[in-house]
This record gives structure tokens, sequence and C-alpha cells, in this order.
């Protein structure tokens, strides 16, 4: 299974390819899309767009990660700004046909470390550690794209060996929503 996690960020989006066959999981890619800030907003969720559809075309992931949003931002405009870049993200996936799953900060920390609570020096080595890679990939948007990759990739359990709510109900959507699409207009 080929997967894709994406850090949404106006700024930065971090971007990690993985595929994972039985317990084996490879890094196919790693990256980042940046945009202009001095560019208007519209041009620059267009190079995140843009950007992340190109990935998708040359990997066709089978299923992309993101982040969930924070239910408490201390700024709301950044809450908004990251809700236009996951719009953008997820647009781009449903243009490709990839199913979009998005895991809460700490879900992704006890995936790859056992932890909802690790530190993200933890979770960056053991990105690398998952991986096999011989340092942590750079800029720490792209470790926690791969770190929303591994947590799609492995499944989490919530207690007494039950899969964990999220990745249950992302997996019950995706196999019956990825289907055939249909573009739907207003106009005749």
């Amino acid at each position: 299974m080929r997967i894709i996690g994406i850090d949404p960020g106006l700024q930065c989006t971090g971007y990690g390819v993985i595929e994972v066959s039985g317990r084996d999981t490879s890094l196919l890619d790693g990256g980042v899309v940046r945009t202009d800030a001095d560019a208007p907003l519209e041009l620059r969720l267009l190079t995140i767009y843009e950007g992340i559809i190109e990935v998708l075309e040359e990997f066709k992931p089978d299923a992309a990660a993101v982040e969930e949003l924070y239910a408490k931002y201390s700024h709301p405009r950044t809450a908004i700004l990251m809700g236009h870049t996951r719009g953008v993200i997820y647009l781009a996936a449903a243009a490709q046909h990839v199913p979009v799953a998005a895991y809460e900060a700490s879900l992704v920390k006890k995936a790859i470390t056992g932890s909802g609570r690790a530190s993200k020096e933890q979770v960056s080595r053991m990105v690398s550690r998952l991986l096999s890679l011989s340092e942590p990939p750079e800029p720490v948007d792209v470790t926690d794209a791969l770190a929303l990759a591994i947590c799609h990739g492995r499944p989490v359990s919530s207690g007494g060996g039950r899969l964990h709510p999220d990745i249950a109900a992302h997996e019950r959507r995706a196999s019956a929503a990825m289907g055939p699409h249909q573009k739907r207009s207003s106009r005749k």
C-alpha cells in the first residue's frame, strides 16, 4: 500500500510518501511545497494544490493522511488559514481519487512512539528508525508528514485489541466512498 502523509502549512506544506508491505515500511519520497509569503492567498493555495497534485500523479498513493485541525487555536486567523490549506489538499486528493484520513496529533504520536504525549524529537527519531534513515528528514514538515503516513499504515489499538475508532471509521468510509466519481454541475 502506498500512503502519502501531508503536513499542511500555508508557508510550507510537507509531504512524505511511503510504501507498506506487511511489516516493512519504505520511504519513496519526501519534500515540501513552499509558497511566496508576499503572494495573494489564492496564488499561495494554487501553488499548494499544484504541488500536491504533482506528487499524487507521480506516486499514485492508495491513501492520504493529514493532521486533524486543533479544536482550540489561540489565533483564530491561523485556524482559518489552515482550513484553506487543508481544503486544497483535500481537493487535490479528491481530484486524484485518493481517500483522505485525518488524525489527531496524539494518535500519530501513539502510532509512532507508543505514547500520545511524545516529544517532536522522539517522533523524529522513531520516523528515522522506522524508515531506516541515518538522520531525521528535514525540514520538520517532512518528518511530520512521514509520521502521518506511517500512522495510517500502522494499526493503532484503542485498548482491548480494537482498532482505534478514527482508523476504523476511515477504513469504512474509504471502502464505501471511493467508487467512480461523477462531476456535478448546476449549469445546463
